[in-house]
């Protein structure tokens, strides 16, 4: 994976060319090239994964009258396949990298390169002759890619840091972007940037950049379609889908290993990756961390039911890996704070991605490339709010049943200038419009191909948010094989009573990947990325948080009602802030975060 960046009809010169790739060096540590054709400048930087001598980037191409340069983030898992069908229609390659395929493509097929690619990406092409930039981003969304519209022309970049290093390019929020920190955080409005003027591609989409224009177009969705398949038949083609997706993402010139929590997904990912690797008599590499007495401290609860220690213990046993265990301790987290949020460039998900940040350091000490279980419950239907009927029956977004209460933390400037609980329902409202249902549907099935829709806009795209900020701070590339658009597409087909097998969650799943696990932890209830539950950390993060609150200069003075907050501090909200891990400790890291975000990047309140 890599970082990328560039602009279009802009100076960048070599002062603002070193700060914007002072930015990138954590994505991509290995190498950095610079490309400059009169009103473009391309910027990246590589950590090489594939080809690591052949697949320098920004990487031309001269084809049928026009010069191509490419700058790329991302991994292709169809390469040899695309490679073969190029070659027949006379391109050759220097290499066997996926960068120089993703550039021949488009050469060829142009826009339409992007129907025949199976992978998680982010990249940019411009066009010499024809002055015009090409930007995408793959159909799920895995990788990053944000743009801002500056000064008459178009900067854009794997993260909104590098595009802040750009001279003159304020830290500003307004009341959509204030709005949404405390009414929707640590998620955001499909295609916002959160500071003011900054967007992101949405997933799905590509974008062209001509004479002062940009264009945007969504190439693909999710589609309904009739399901014609018995159970069994569905089953059999999930298994297929499940596999051949790790299988095909386990391609790398460096060493692999995956995330192991011992949950279905994760351990579905692992006894696949290990059974390929005893072929090349090779062994394993799995991942899993926990928390400094967590026997002590955990608490079980409706979304967490048991802590994953004996179930990865089970796993390894029947992998025969070579397990790494990763154990945090309250001060670990803590001290994680300040680097997750800079990672994110926003306040995220509190001791989740702090957690995360500081597993992925150490995986990276054994391995470049790690493969993680996440989408599966957003596809398969795994989350409570698909299964509580009560729940999925609540207007409005159900990992956040919380708006009264967020409101309460707005401060005045925010809460006159917009309808709190309007702007919430219209976001929700519009995801929902935008489903894709065919008619004649039954009220349910209609129901939770909405909540298919919710999840995949806006949950899931948290979650991978978190994944690749927080890898990439590590420099650890992070592949997501349930993110296979295939798996994704046909999901979306196939009738809820198939995805509830006998009332469980992802009961199809857990049916398909049957003598793959062992029993136990094929039928192991469903428990999220585990969270600490020792007292000393919610200590920590009250202690620090009543310090920000005292008389002061504390930016959050702008955004939030004191007294409200401090309210909260004295009590635990009956619902979660966001997903179903975010209690009040990790509302009070969010807080944090959020006074953290203000200070570092200076941002200037502008509502």
């Amino acid at each position: 994976m890599c970082a990328i960046a560039g602009a279009v009809g802009l100076r960048v010169d070599e002062a603002a060319e070193k700060k914007m790739l002072s930015t990138m060096v954590r994505r991509g540590p290995d190498a950095q090239g610079v490309f400059r054709q009169g009103a473009c400048t391309l910027l990246h930087r590589r950590l090489a994964v594939i080809d690591p001598e052949g697949g320098a980037q920004p990487m031309g191409l001269c084809w049928a009258g026009e010069e191509y340069t490419l700058v790329y983030n991302g991994e292709l898992y169809n390469t040899d396949s695309l490679r073969r069908e190029l070659e027949s229609l006379g391109h050759r390659f220097l290499g066997h990298s996926d960068t120089e395929v993703v550039l021949h493509a488009y050469a060829e097929f142009g826009e339409k390169c992007l129907e025949r690619f199976n992978g998680i990406f982010a990249f940019a092409v411009w066009e010499k002759a024809a002055e015009r930039l090409f930007l995408a981003r793959d159909r799920i969304g895995v990788k990053p890619l944000f743009y801002r519209i500056h000064e008459g022309g178009l900067l854009f970049a794997s993260e909104l840091k590098t595009i802040l290093a750009y001279p003159g390019v304020p830290a500003e929020l307004d009341e959509t972007g204030a709005a949404q920190l405390i009414l929707m955080g640590p998620g955001r409005i499909p295609g916002s940037g959160v500071f003011r003027g900054m967007q992101e591609l949405e997933s799905g989409c590509c974008a062209r950049y001509a004479g002062g224009r940009l264009s945007c177009r969504r190439y693909w969705k999710l589609k309904d379609r009739e399901h014609r398949e018995s159970f069994a038949e569905t089953a059999q083609r999930v298994r297929e889908l499940v596999t051949d997706a790790i299988r095909r993402q386990m391609v790398s010139d460096v060493p692999i290993g995956t995330f192991l929590s011992g949950g279905l997904d994760s351990s579905i990912i692992s006894a696949i990756c290990a059974g390929e690797m005893e072929k090349e008599e090779q062994r394993l590499r799995t991942f899993s961390v926990d928390y400094r007495d967590n026997d002590r401290y955990f608490q079980p609860g409706k979304f967490q039911p048991n802590s994953d220690g004996h179930f990865i213990r089970v796993m390894e046993g029947a992998l025969n890996s070579r397990h790494n265990w990763t154990v945090l301790s309250p001060e670990d987290l803590a001290d994680c704070l300040e680097e997750a949020t800079v990672a994110r460039d926003l306040p995220g998900m509190a001791d989740v991605d702090f957690s995360l940040l500081a597993f992925c350091r150490e995986i990276r000490k054994n391995v470049t490339v790690a493969l993680s279980g996440e989408c599966a419950d957003e596809i398969f239907g795994g989350y409570p709010w698909y299964r509580d009927p009560e729940v999925r029956s609540l207007e409005g977004f159900p990992w956040a049943q919380n708006t009264r209460t967020r409101t309460s933390l707005l401060g005045k400037g925010i809460r006159s200038r917009l309808n709190p609980e309007e702007f919430v329902m219209e976001a929700y409202r519009k995801t929902c419009r935008e489903s894709d249902v065919l008619p004649g549907t039954s009220p349910q099935e209609r129901r939770m191909k909405e909540m298919v829709n919710l999840n995949f806009a806006w949950f899931m795209q948290t979650l991978l948010d978190r994944k690749d900020r927080m890898s990439m701070y590590c420099s650890l590339e992070v592949r997501v094989p349930f993110c296979d658009y295939r798996i994704a597409e046909y999901l979306y087909g196939v009738p809820w009573e198939y995805k509830d097998y006998r009332g469980q969650e992802k009961g199809l799943l857990r049916y398909a990947m049957r003598g793959l696990l062992p029993e136990e932890v094929l039928y192991r209830k469903k428990s999220p990325y585990p969270k600490t539950f020792d007292p000393e950390y919610e200590r920590i993060m009250e202690g620090r948080l009543r310090r920000v609150l005292e008389p002061g200069d504390s930016p959050l003075e702008g955004l939030v009602d004191r007294g409200a907050l401090e309210a909260l501090l004295e009590q635990e909200s009956p619902w979660p802030w966001y997903g179903q891990l975010m209690r009040r400790p990790q509302i009070m890291a969010y807080f944090l975060q959020l006074d953290f975000w203000l200070r570092h990047y200076g941002v200037r309140l502008v509502f």
